[in-house]
């Protein structure tokens, strides 16, 4: 996918997902990260139900179990997910506790196993999200070789976010902005093998920053820009994929979000985990404390 809006705990729920959707319809969307554990010792439902408008959306699994990764996969398949992506890249102490996320990069045949599991369960595509290095294993010899082993599998669509992590010392949002961008990696990545599929992530902050990348790789995946300030995405469509953009403003975007809104407030969804997404819809505008007061503020009590 040329453009897509990167897993995010706590932001990319189904809420903001919808929301997107009236910005673009063609940017692959992806939920946040969800465990194994999670979907196989609960109702599936409570993790996965999702809106029909929120295609394409991607399903991102975290786990290091062959057996129960491809349980979950298949599940997310029969739930109409349009892609499976696996996580080798959250760097958070609670993730590695679980033995899955960035600490995978250095079990690079579990990880191939995982993904072969998956792919001989499911018929839509398995995708590998990961870093370019862990820790003191940051040299381009380890990151091809993690690379190159999945690939064995028939797996060659991977999303790479251009820094390393550093396992301990440094938070999950730490972990976002103390280590340097390294684009080049990723690109010579794409060079070394030109039939892979490769998305960068990591630092993009509008279209103008995906155009750019997308002159060395097939995709481009924006992070927390597509939260923080989501008009975006708006012209994403025309821009990144030449398809007619929607055209809205960002009032009208309000009013066909309304409906929407309601229907969730009577299910007992609270208003504040819906509104904390369209706070970031006015940014950059003369007068957006006033929108982001007055509108939304008005918004939420016709709901």
């Amino acid at each position: 996918m040329r453009l897509s809006v990167a897993p995010m705990l706590e932001l990319t729920d189904r809420h903001f997902r919808y929301f997107a959707r009236l910005l673009t319809k063609q940017t692959l969307l992806y939920t946040e990260m969800i465990t194994t554990g999670a979907i196989l010792h609960n109702k599936p439902e409570k993790f996965l139900e999702y809106n029909e408008e929120e295609h394409p959306v991607a399903l991102q699994l975290a786990g290091s179990s062959p057996e129960d990764l491809a349980q979950c996969a298949k599940i997310g398949e029969d739930f109409g997910y349009d892609e499976i992506n696996l996580n080798c890249g959250c760097p958070s102490e609670r993730v590695q506790s679980g033995s899955f996320g960035a600490c995978l990069m250095r079990e690079a045949n579990l990880v191939a196993e995982c993904v072969c599991a998956m792919q001989n369960t499911v018929k839509i595509p398995v995708s590998v999200k990961t870093r370019i290095g862990i820790d003191s294993d940051d040299s381009w010899e380890f990151f091809l070789n993690f690379i190159e082993s999945i690939a064995k599998t028939g797996c060659k669509y991977f999303i790479i976010h251009a820094r390393k992590a550093l396992l301990k010392g440094l938070s999950p949002k730490e972990n976002l902005t103390a280590l340097p961008l390294n684009y080049e990696t990723v690109f010579e990545l794409k060079q070394t093998h030109p039939d892979f599929k490769i998305s960068l992530n990591g630092g993009v902050k509008n279209l103008d920053d995906a155009k750019n990348i997308l002159q060395k790789t097939d995709g481009v995946m924006i992070g927390r820009a597509a939260h923080k300030t989501p008009w975006i995405l708006a012209n994403a469509d025309s821009e990144i994929f030449g398809a007619p953009s929607v055209n809205n403003t960002r009032l009208d975007v309000l009013e066909k979000f309304l409906p929407y809104a309601q229907s969730q407030l009577k299910k007992g969804i609270s208003p504040n985990i819906i509104k904390r997404h369209l706070m970031g819809l006015f940014h950059g505008m003369p007068g957006a404390k006033e929108y982001r007061t007055t509108h939304l503020h008005s918004f939420f009590s016709l709901t």
